[in-house]
């Protein structure tokens, strides 16, 4: 059973071949949303190369071990890649993304029993009551395991959102880390211009949550104590979560920072120059 216990100098290679897998995932079919993808690598491979421990036997009561949920699932190419690297399927089922019959869709699902999905995710506001529903399970079961969900900053405009935030509190679900990916963007422009979310920090402890920040989701040397940090807040009577920010497009530089990268793909020409800056000394491309 993970994790790994990679090196961080190990995490960087794998996160800049995730990288790779991502932009040609959807450039290959003109279709899907590199910008969070790319954001979220660096959270994504610590969790599953270093944080959790999880089985790529896949068993999807999930008993024994710790659950990751993304909430917003429009950024699947990083969770594959990440799920195949880190041996729940065939890294070559990648070449698969988004086409008909594929068990690798545009939002996870799970109808097609793609090892790693456990639930449906991409309407966004759900997943939070999801994580919740399988750390109270834990509880129940008594299973010491942790739950971890990860949503993105324009998702918290779902109501959804906010009901599960108090209702988390209420019960005492302190076996559960939730992450909001802090990038500043969603997809018609910056959050703060499509609704402003204010401070974030002041509304989650305002909700009973013991809320700690992440200043840099794109640095190793940020992401992994942060982690540890949250783990050590467990058992504590609150949900603990974790205001984590990140650059959209991190790694390549032409869709850092702007919305525009949310759901396009690059041309070929653009692919290329990602490549190159996404270089690992030995790639594995499927």
């Amino acid at each position: 059973m993970n994790p790994h216990n990679k090196s961080i100098e190990e995490l960087k290679d794998i996160a800049a071949q995730v990288r790779r897998d991502i932009v040609r995932m959807v450039h290959a079919v003109n279709s899907g949303h590199p910008g969070g993808s790319l954001g979220c690598t660096d959270f994504l491979v610590s969790l599953y190369f270093r944080v959790m421990k999880h089985n790529p036997e896949f068993n999807m009561n999930g008993e024994g071990e710790d659950l990751f949920f993304l909430s917003n699932g429009h950024i699947s190419p990083v969770f594959y890649s990440v799920l195949a690297r880190s041996g729940y399927f065939d890294v070559k089922e990648l070449a698969t993304f988004r086409k008909i019959n594929s068990r690798v869709q545009g939002h996870p699902a799970t109808e097609e029993g793609l090892p790693g999905i456990r639930v449906a995710s991409g309407s966004l506001g759900q997943g939070l009551s999801v994580a919740i529903g399988a750390a109270q399970s834990k509880k129940l079961n008594n299973d010491p395991q942790t739950v971890f969900v990860l949503m993105g900053d324009g998702e918290l405009n779902e109501g959804q959102v906010w009901e599960a935030a108090m209702y988390a509190a209420h019960h005492k679900i302190d076996n559960l880390i939730a992450t909001v990916d802090r990038n500043g963007q969603q997809i018609d422009g910056p959050t703060e211009k499509v609704m402003s979310l204010g401070d974030l920090r002041a509304k989650f402890e305002a909700f009973g949550w013991d809320v700690m920040e992440i200043a840099d989701g794109n640095s190793f040397e940020s992401v992994l104590p942060g982690l540890e940090e949250a783990k050590s807040r467990l058992g504590k009577g609150k949900p603990v979560m974790i205001l984590m920010d990140t650059e959209m497009g991190f790694g390549v530089d032409y869709m850092m920072g702007s919305h525009k990268w949310h759901g396009v793909a690059p041309n070929d020409e653009q692919l290329q120059i990602a490549l190159q800056q996404l270089a690992v000394q030995e790639a594995s491309d499927y």
